[in-house]
């Protein structure tokens, strides 16, 4: 007979989870003991770090990926990142240890005293299996409802020692669907209401870029409706090409200008998002009463907050094909006028966020992945650096730092395991460069092809802007001197440059970019306060 560890290692190879994001503990060592050849660990130094990792690894290839943490501790450490996977419905399997089942009732030192309970509400399920033997079928049903739409993360608890138990019977790999088909009446519905629109605009959320074929499902949609195409204030990812002549930018995310910017549009159609996550806070008009707001989701929950809008449950992808060969609209006399481009910025220095991003663009590979974490700046980055291809631009969407470089290094070593090898860039504040540095040693590691581009301003900007906003004046904490972004880099081996002058700044980019490892270029910038909408 077979040990649970035995067991659970056959199935995890069945499901293709063999990549495991870790960070190894005293009450994991049973699951990791004589860790098998054909299994690839990827250490990361501090968990919200691995959590990240591994969200970064499970949105590029768009398949689970499986964690190990230790015990409450860690999970504890990595809460943060759990949350962010959670909004952005990455699929995670995450498992950590606990104590020695005989002695648990003792609450001995590292026990987990509420398994099931400590990482809610952000994972779909939690449990401790009652029977050692119970850990392969646990973890098949993880799987099963980390990839069920809308897709996220899990958590398992396994007890020590429970892998070098006997096994029971074997566990019958299952599967089931990954996109849900929209109500086809209810599709029809909305079609009819479009097609009797006069002026729709049309919302792109991140939901539909997890589609499979969501990307071509959505511009087949926005050239049928021949509505503007706006993308949904802090969504993760981009889902619809930002050079297509309908696309318009971003939703402001408040109530008062995204109010005004609705005004005069009678239906509005929000796909792959809800409608919508403002932040601040500014009062206004919203919905105009003229306006009428539908929202296609896979997540339930996101029809359920889109406090103003009625809903269509269903795969964004699929609904936005069949809404487009539904929808009949005479479009004759509509037109959109070609948007104007930014303005070559002059070389100043400081650099200026404008120059060092138009540079970035002059310079970078079409099929490049942007991995973004300068909330400072993210408007000005948007200008100059035009997502035009499927899987290009990722980001946080929970709010919590920290998730940018690590997600990297996860998408990063996606690319090397598919053979894709796009290059991953990844703009990360100095501020938001010390949430998860940790990072930079696993890039250095797998010698990850990532560039780590530091616009350095030595302050929380953002946060400026916001105290400016809200008039809350002195403030303190909100400047950053001091930091060595060189000396941290090069601390966990990776290689580092630093760029003060705009006329050198194209050609150490230039060098970054084509090396075969992991490279930080610290870029020292001017302190401007951002508009915050």
């Amino acid at each position: 007979m077979s040990t649970v560890r035995e067991a659970t290692y056959e199935l995890l190879r069945t499901l293709g989870l063999t990549t495991v994001f870790g960070n190894p503990g005293s009450t994991e060592q049973t699951f990791l003991q004589d860790f098998p050849s054909d299994f690839t660990f990827v250490l990361g130094l501090q968990e919200a770090s691995v959590v990240a990792m591994a969200d970064g690894y499970a949105q590029a290839t768009g398949k689970p990926a499986l964690v190990q943490l230790h015990t409450a501790a860690g999970l504890g450490n990595a809460m943060g990142q759990v949350m962010e996977a959670w909004f952005s419905k990455a699929p995670l399997i995450i498992t950590a240890g606990n104590q020695t089942r005989e002695w648990i009732l003792r609450e001995p030192y590292l026990t987990n005293l509420a398994p099931e309970l400590l990482p809610q509400p952000f994972v779909k399920w939690s449990y401790e299996p009652k029977r050692s033997e119970d850990i392969p079928a646990a973890i098949m049903r993880a799987y099963l409802t980390a990839i069920h739409p809308p897709a996220g993360p899990v958590f398992l608890s396994f007890p020590f020692g429970d892998f070098n138990e006997q096994a029971g019977k074997p566990v019958y790999v299952r599967q089931t669907v990954q996109r849900v088909e929209p109500d086809a009446n209810a599709l029809h519905k909305c079609a009819d209401i479009l097609s009797q629109s006069h002026n729709p605009i049309l919302f792109i959320g991140a939901g539909l870029g997890r589609s499979p074929g969501g990307w071509d499902a959505g511009i087949k949609l926005a050239e049928k409706l021949h509505a503007p195409v706006w993308a949904t204030p802090y969504s993760e990812r981009v889902s619809f090409p930002e050079s297509h002549a309908q696309y318009q930018g971003i939703l402001p995310a408040a109530l008062k200008p995204a109010g005004e910017l609705l005004k005069g549009h009678d239906v509005a159609l929000v796909v792959g998002a809800a409608a919508f996550r403002f932040y601040p806070y500014i009062p206004g008009e919203f919905p105009p009463p003229e306006t009428r707001i539908l929202v296609v989701s896979d997540d339930p929950r996101e029809i359920e907050i889109s406090l103003e809008g009625d809903g269509l449950l269903g795969d964004p992808g699929i609904a936005c094909s069949r809404l487009a060969d539904a929808i009949q609209r005479d479009t004759a006399d509509i037109s959109f006028p070609e948007k104007p481009r930014p303005a070559q910025p002059e070389a100043t220095t400081p650099i200026t966020p404008d120059f060092l991003y138009s540079t970035l663009a002059q310079v970078k590979s079409a099929d490049a992945i942007l991995v973004d974490e300068s909330p400072s700046d993210v408007g000005i980055l948007k200008e100059y650096l035009l997502t035009t291809l499927p899987k290009s631009f990722i980001t946080e969407h929970s709010g919590c730092l920290g998730f940018g470089l690590p997600a990297a290094a996860g998408i990063a070593l996606a690319q090397v395991h598919s053979g894709e090898n796009r290059r991953v860039i990844a703009v990360i504040g100095d501020g938001a460069f010390q949430y998860s540095i940790q990072a930079l040693y696993t890039m250095a590691q797998h010698h990850l092809p990532v560039t780590v581009i530091v616009p350095h301003n030595a302050e929380y900007a953002v946060l400026k802007a916001f105290a400016e906003l809200t008039n809350t004046p002195n403030v303190p904490g909100l400047d950053l001197p001091g930091l060595d972004i060189i000396s941290q880099a090069r601390g966990f081996g990776v290689e580092a440059v630093s760029v003060a002058d705009p006329h050198e700044l194209k050609q150490v980019l230039q060098d970054a970019l084509t090396r075969k490892g992991p490279m930080v270029v610290d870029v020292t910038i001017s302190r401007t306060i951002p508009p915050l909408v």
